[in-house]
């Protein structure tokens, strides 16, 4: 039976759907993590900042954040982030440091096994 999903974003809904199938096709827990975290209330989704992914990630990292990435504070490592969405100045604060700033989309189509992405929540 299908999961039923009371979200109402249609973008958030196609990211879940796509999320759970390459989980279940490439056998990648790390998508299913992702995906869980997506289905909460937004309420429970907590954002994350920049600071937080300079004093957790390491340089050339690839970080999926479930939700919303934050400008707080400053970054300086290459990072490849994932995200649901970003605000406009932590968007160009991931590229300025000369990393690559992707929705979860794009990020799933370049590593749909999941091998090398660190979950962030």
């Amino acid at each position: 039976m299908a999961r039923r999903s009371r979200k109402g974003n249609p973008e958030l809904l196609r990211v879940l759907v796509e999320l759970r199938r390459a989980a279940r096709n490439h056998h990648a827990p790390v998508w299913e993590s992702v995906a869980e975290r997506l289905e909460r209330s937004r309420h429970a989704l907590v954002p994350l900042n920049v600071g937080q992914l300079e004093r957790l990630a390491a340089a050339d990292e690839t970080i999926a954040v479930a939700g919303k990435l934050l400008s707080e504070g400053p970054l300086s490592k290459r990072l490849t982030v994932g995200a649901f969405s970003y605000s406009a100045q932590a968007r160009a604060k991931v590229r300025a440091a000369g990393g690559s700033a992707l929705s979860l989309h794009d990020l799933l189509k370049a590593k749909p096994d999941g091998k090398g992405v660190r979950f962030l929540a």
